[in-house]
């Protein structure tokens, strides 16, 4: 059993984050069809997101990504803080998040359809990251040797369940014409062209002169140095980064220098198996 967690809807949540007031906000929550959704599993590239399409919707303005907390800016529809920001008055489009499966996603949400980015990351470097970022935050469960860890994600024993079960529900998603499917990897080899794409999939022509501005902010060395974003205003009691940083390396491939080889093949076997009814081309393959 993992201390500090719930399960709700069949997934393990961290409850200081996630309690019971907080998830029933959700459930009752009143989306517009112009919201957007960034929706990933965990350490797939959200805090990226939260920085790219507040820049896109605002049409590469600064101020958007600097006036406020990426955990408020683009506020995570479940975490305890979204029910005090008075979302039901942020002009449209309001932009959130979510590490929801598409199957635990709130009633208003199949109703009114909302827009939603889904964003995909190679589950190897997904393990690697949140290996690292288990080790650093007071409010999950500590993960334990590398191999029983890995042994957990594999096995959907972690935050927000399987990696495989969250990828599969929202590729099988209905309404597939309001979502966007995009892998980090795709991000990394041409952040410009990715921006190009949201900013379409968003009905919000850019011309290539802010597509390249707002890509060049966006460089994970860039973004790093934003402390809306870095992560540095949460107190080290939360989040030790003296440790490990909360945005570490954002790179595609670190797996290779953390898993073993027998893990590598573990891994693959596992993948191999899980996935193997779909058709999707993921960027890592």
């Amino acid at each position: 059993k993992l201390s500090c967690t719930q399960l709700y809807k069949g997934v393990y949540l961290p409850s200081h984050l996630h309690p019971p007031q907080s998830l029933k906000y959700y459930e009752d929550f009143a989306f517009r069809p112009d919201d957007i959704i960034i929706a990933t599993y965990p350490k797939s590239g959200t805090t990226w997101m939260q920085e790219i399409v507040p820049l896109i919707v605002s049409g590469g303005d600064p101020a958007s990504v600097e006036t406020l907390p990426n955990w408020n800016r683009v506020p995570w529809l479940e975490v305890y803080n979204a029910r005090n920001l008075n979302l039901e008055e942020r002009p449209s489009p309001r932009v959130f998040a979510t590490h929801f499966h598409y199957n635990m996603m709130p009633p208003g949400f199949f109703e009114v359809k909302p827009r939603v980015i889904y964003v995909m990351r190679n589950p190897k470097d997904v393990f690697t990251s949140s290996f690292h970022y288990y080790g650093i935050t007071s409010f999950l469960v500590k993960p334990g040797s590398q191999s029983e860890f890995l042994h957990k994600f594999l096995d959907g024993k972690v935050m927000f369940g399987s990696w495989f079960d969250h990828v599969k529900s929202w590729l099988n998603a209905e309404d597939k014409q309001h979502i966007m499917y995009i892998c980090y990897e795709e991000m990394i080899m041409d952040l410009k062209d990715s921006v190009a794409r949201i900013a379409q999939f968003l009905e919000k022509p850019l011309d290539a002169e802010v597509v390249e501005k707002i890509a060049d902010r966006c460089l994970f060395k860039n973004m790093k140095q934003n402390n809306m974003s870095n992560y540095s205003m949460v107190s080290c009691e939360f989040i030790d980064q003296t440790k490990s940083e909360f945005l570490r390396k954002g790179i595609a491939g670190d797996w290779k220098n953390q898993l073993t080889v027998a893990e590598v093949e573990h891994f693959d076997a596992v993948y191999k198996d899980k996935m193997k009814d779909v058709k999707y081309k993921f960027a890592w393959d």
